[in-house]
């Protein structure tokens, strides 16, 4: 195993829960005042407070580890050829940031040589910081756990039904069976929308195409709660490669709350 410091992550989750509470902040004002969009390239919406955010991020970031690489949706999409590299998005749910929606977040996440060690959730509008640790197949010597405001997240034990929940990204609901197993819901947030299985809200979650900064916060998260996580693709969505570009790339997932239930969904939903 390769040992790492406790006080260096004691660091990580200090800096990171202060340098997203600060950027969720002004978010926050932005939120409740002038929310003009543009959109992308690739159709999805734009805010000059995605704009700000990203570039105070990754300046925080590269201040206080200047070695580490960085990946930004609204920056590098090329993974630098760095043990440690930072992952993040934002603003998760620009859409509903765009529209009034008080459903969206800041991701962060930590690779260590492509492999999502750490992640952190931040949602301002309802003050959920939640966080985790997972040390994966890197052989750190870390200890794994899930956390929401601090206290321990797990995954329910409870089976579909009419009365649990399962969430659908917007474009996976297309696929949604009608009659279905389970009450759907569809947040807009793809970090939020795998969050809730960590939780315990849901007892599954579709998503058709997150791109790497969706899902790396998560990850480590939802491995850490007890989820299990199925991806849809003929690739697996990490360990990231260094050198090669992820903004065209979609990670197609399913995330259940419990491996068993893996084949009870991908028969439900015909996937």
């Amino acid at each position: 195993m390769t040992a790492i410091d406790h006080a260096f992550w004691t660091d990580v989750l200090t800096f990171t829960a202060d340098l997203a509470q600060r950027t969720g902040q002004q978010l926050l004002k932005d939120f409740a005042g002038d929310r003009a969009t543009t959109e992308k390239d690739d159709g999805t919406l734009l805010t000059q407070s995605d704009t700000w955010a990203d570039a105070t991020l990754r300046q925080a970031i590269a201040d206080r580890f200047p070695d580490h690489g960085l990946l930004s949706e609204e920056g590098n999409h090329d993974l630098p050829d760095r043990d440690w590299c930072w992952i993040i998005d934002p603003i998760d749910g620009t859409t509903n940031f765009s529209h009034g929606i008080p459903v969206w977040g800041i991701s962060i996440g930590l690779l260590y040589r492509g492999w999502p060690v750490f992640g952190y959730l931040y949602y301002p509008p309802t003050q959920e910081a939640c966080y985790g640790f997972w040390p994966g197949e890197t052989g750190l010597d870390l200890e794994p756990g899930a956390f929401r405001n601090g206290r321990p997240i797990r995954t329910t034990s409870a089976d579909p039904g009419p009365n649990q929940t399962f969430s659908f990204c917007t474009r996976s609901i297309e696929r949604a069976p009608r009659p279905f197993c389970c009450k759907i819901r569809a947040i807009g947030s793809a970090s939020y929308n795998l969050l809730t299985v960590a939780t315990g809200s849901m007892v599954g979650a579709y998503e058709l195409t997150p791109k790497a900064w969706d899902i790396a916060a998560v990850w480590p998260i939802l491995q850490a709660a007890g989820a299990t996580w199925i991806s849809l693709e003929a690739y697996p969505p990490f360990p990231l490669t260094p050198g090669e570009s992820y903004g065209k790339r979609s990670n197609a997932c399913l995330v259940v709350a419990r491996a068993d239930l893996g084949d009870f969904f991908r028969r439900a939903i015909g996937i």
